[in-house]
């Protein structure tokens, strides 16, 4: 099974990074082949151009590799810090870019934009791990938790993924180097219940 993984963290060392490597690790393991991208590593242009918004723009060979893989994966798993209860820039580009229409959804014919669009990704699943520094309840109670409500209802339920699980893990800064196993251990897991092989 083709699983796309896409990591959004600046710092090679952060635990965002380990997050990814054992999701990776344990697709691999599992048998799957891995889209695996590093955002800032593949140094991806966030800023979307005038010229790429409609449907049948010319796009980037980046880009369209993007594009071409997140279509033909059965899975995605994203990996990201929760950054004032948003993905960082850069993943946000990358949503404006590759989650486009005719890729990622279509509006319905005589449909000109105000409609429900029609979901095309072809993922059953969609995992999202991140990483916080506010404690849950914090999360929730106060700032209702927009990462929830991003990626279950305005991306991956728009476009047609029935399956999505999210897990936040916090606090990072106090941490402790076995709770961070103990989170990776999580991670495989949880990779492992969606993605058997």
């Amino acid at each position: 099974m083709f699983i796309s993984v896409i990591l959004a963290h600046p710092d090679p060392s952060s635990f965002n990074h380990a997050i990814a490597h054992a999701a990776v690790d344990e697709l691999q393991k599992r048998g799957h082949y891995v889209y695996f991208h590093d955002l800032y590593e593949e140094r991806f242009d966030p800023i979307l151009p005038r010229g790429e918004i409609t449907r049948d723009a010319q796009i980037p060979s980046l880009v369209d590799t993007h594009c071409r893989e997140i279509a033909r994966a059965k899975g995605i798993i994203v990996v990201h810090p929760n950054w004032w209860g948003q993905p960082p820039a850069m993943l946000k580009g990358w949503i404006d870019r590759v989650i486009r229409p005719g890729v990622a959804y279509e509006f319905l014919e005589g449909d000109s934009g105000e409609g429900v669009p029609k979901g095309l990704l072809g993922a059953d699943t969609a995992l999202v791990f991140n990483t916080s520094n506010t404690p849950a309840l914090r999360e929730t109670k106060i700032f209702g938790d927009p990462l929830e409500t991003l990626w279950k209802n305005c991306i991956f339920g728009l476009c047609g993924i029935k399956t999505f699980s999210r897990r936040m893990f916090g606090v990072v800064a106090t941490s402790t180097p076995e709770q961070r196993k103990v989170w990776l251990s999580e991670v495989r897991e949880k990779v492992s219940q969606h993605f058997p092989g």
